[in-house]
């Protein structure tokens, strides 16, 4: 939704403010009338102040009240200028994350495996706000400054051609100085924002990592290192800060080295009888005005400077294509039969050097197949491409017939469930993690699921029963606890392609009792693949194939493969337990 901007990066910027045009010209209406008093107070008292200094008269009361009341109208078109401006940019920074957020979820795996959270983490976050500040306050204050600037020139060109152009001597100045601190900050600002995502993955890494870090006593080694991150990040940002605050009293200086020159020229005058005090007061005061507009524009250049280089992060990641998407003209898979094969499938994650090579399997309707195999065999792989996390390097996989490539991936995500070895449940109430599988689900069926799963019970153990808030990633419960939420919700969903990477390999055994009767109450009419570690479950399976070094070597029955003596009698024999610890058998 939101890389529909494909322009240079300040025009993408604004567009993000065009759904709120009619408030932006609101905002400048406000703006305008504000500017416009500003301007026109030092013409105001330039009179008063010529009346007073001749002694001629005493400026009424009124006039005062007068002013007075032009500086409440002031404020008052200030803070609706400020009000609706500031709102502006808060919904552009909303629009910005929620379309960020959503892009991230389009993003294939491989993406996700390839970044860090902390880094995705700290774009969403601190590179999304100078994005929304490029988008809305920018352009506002840039007009601003460009009213109060022109305006106040116009106006001194009029009172006074000869002192215009002595303040003028000010703006070649301020343009130099405004370049090179300008192009230096862009760098800095890209360093900086680089610096403070790495801080940010490495305070995910602790807060996910917590119980590593105290087994092994590395609390001190942690802290060292975060320290050393946060030093880098800190030295850069001192930089830009030095840089950036120079700004401020450069043009203070400038400003009254000005305002000194034109007193100056202007008692001269005075003397002269050229121009009245009022005139050179309120000449001062605009030459004053104008100084702000001119440093303000070098400020807002620096501020430009530093928002593109953080844009530049933002845009990055939106400007990335899914490496998995559906293909044009791609169709909404059919009602699934459970009918897949596998046609001379290779995969590598790394060019030349395959993982898998050349598979050819198919599975019927309803049929339970166990993947086995030595760790790093490949059958982790082939999941994923089953799931179509990723697409195969060469070969085909098809659902019922249907290319796996050509079919829309929602409509087949949608007919499957995955269940893993380490669940992973969302902050929240077991109810919302239950109602994961189908959001649509009433309440008669949530307890249908939840029953189905053996978790039911356990579930209306806690005083809040569904209602009951797990923590983050669901630690508060059992290994068993969890497997069964998990299972709960595959249940409601109630797919037709199941896909089971072994669900009670580290349980205990109560907790693996309970599993493995909703397991198979789960597993019942639907195609399974199930990564397989112990024998039990294996045994179970209509269909044994085992996989080494990428290789599908051998396929069959339990008893089948055992007659064969090959690879899976090996791993038989070795373990009971087939897993990542087993060894390859001989060579």
């Amino acid at each position: 939704m939101l890389n529909r901007y494909k322009k240079g990066t300040p025009q993408r910027i604004l567009g993000y403010g065009r759904p709120y045009w009619k408030r932006m010209i609101f905002a400048t209406i406000l703006l305008l009338l504000s500017s416009s008093i500003s301007l026109s107070l030092p013409w105001i008292v330039r009179g008063p102040i010529d009346m007073i200094l001749s002694g001629r008269e005493i400026p009424t009361p009124m006039a005062f009240i007068a002013l007075l009341f032009l500086f409440l109208l002031q404020a008052v078109f200030s803070f609706g200028h400020n009000y609706v401006s500031g709102a502006i940019g808060q919904h552009v920074l909303a629009d910005l994350r929620v379309g960020l957020f959503s892009h991230l979820q389009t993003l294939s795996l491989p993406f996700f495996s390839q970044r860090r959270t902390g880094e995705l983490l700290s774009r969403l976050t601190n590179d999304l706000g100078v994005v929304q500040t490029l988008a809305t306050e920018l352009p506002v204050n840039l007009i601003r400054q460009a009213l109060i600037l022109g305006g106040g020139l116009t106006i001194i060109l009029y009172m006074n051609w000869r002192l215009t152009f002595l303040s003028l001597v000010l703006i070649p100045i301020v343009v130099v100085a405004a370049r090179f601190m300008g192009r230096r900050l862009r760098n800095l600002s890209t360093s900086v924002h680089d610096q403070m995502a790495g801080t940010t993955n490495l305070m995910e890494e602790m807060i996910s990592g917590i119980r590593t870090i105290k087994s092994f006593g590395r609390e001190g080694y942690e802290q060292a290192r975060f320290s050393a991150q946060v030093e880098k990040a800190l030295r850069l940002m001192l930089v830009r800060l030095r840089i950036s605050s120079a700004f401020g009293p450069m043009m203070v200086f400038l400003g009254f080295s000005a305002a000194s020159g034109l007193l100056w020229y202007g008692a001269r005058e005075i003397l002269l009888g050229k121009i009245s005090p009022g005139d050179v007061i309120a000449f001062v005061m605009y030459a004053m005005i104008i100084t702000g507009p001119i440093g303000s524009f070098a400020r807002l250049f620096t501020q430009l400077q530093e928002g593109l280089g953080a844009s530049k992060r933002v845009f990055e990641l939106l400007d990335t294509p899914p490496q998995i998407a559906d293909a044009q003209g791609a169709q909404p898979l059919p009602s699934m039969r459970g009918h897949l094969k596998f046609s001379d499938v290779s995969f590598h994650y790394i060019p030349g050097q395959p993982v898998l090579q050349d598979i050819n399997l198919t599975v019927h309707p309803g049929e339970k197949v166990a993947l086995v195999g030595p760790s790093g065999a490949g059958k982790s792989t082939l999941i994923h491409l089953l799931h179509r996390f990723y697409d195969p390097s060469s070969g085909t996989i098809e659902v019922d017939g249907h290319p796996l490539k050509e079919v829309q991936i929602k409509s087949y995500y949608d007919q499957i469930a995955y269940v893993p070895q380490e669940v992973v449940l969302f902050v929240g109430t077991l109810r919302e993690n239950i109602l994961y599988g189908n959001l649509d689900a009433d309440e008669e069926a949530l307890l249908a699921a939840s029953k189905a799963a053996h978790a039911h019970d356990f579930i209306m153990t806690f005083s809040e029963g569904y209602e009951t808030v797990v923590g983050e990633k669901g630690l508060t419960l059992s290994g068993g606890e969890r497997q069964r939420i998990a299972l709960a919700r595959a249940f409601l969903k109630n797919p037709r392609l199941l896909i089971l990477d072994e669900a009670t390999a580290f349980l205990d055994t109560e907790s693996e009792s309970f599993v493995k009767d909703a397991l198979e109450r789960l597993m019942a009419e639907k195609t399974t693949f199930i990564i397989a570690h112990r024998l039990t479950t294996i045994r179970k399976a209509d269909r044994i194939v085992v996989f080494n070094k990428g290789v599908l070597v051998e396929e069959g029955t339990h008893d089948k493969l055992m007659r064969l003596n090959g690879l899976y009698h090996h791993l038989i024999t070795l373990k009971s337990k087939v897993g990542s610890e087993v060894p390859p058998p001989p060579s």
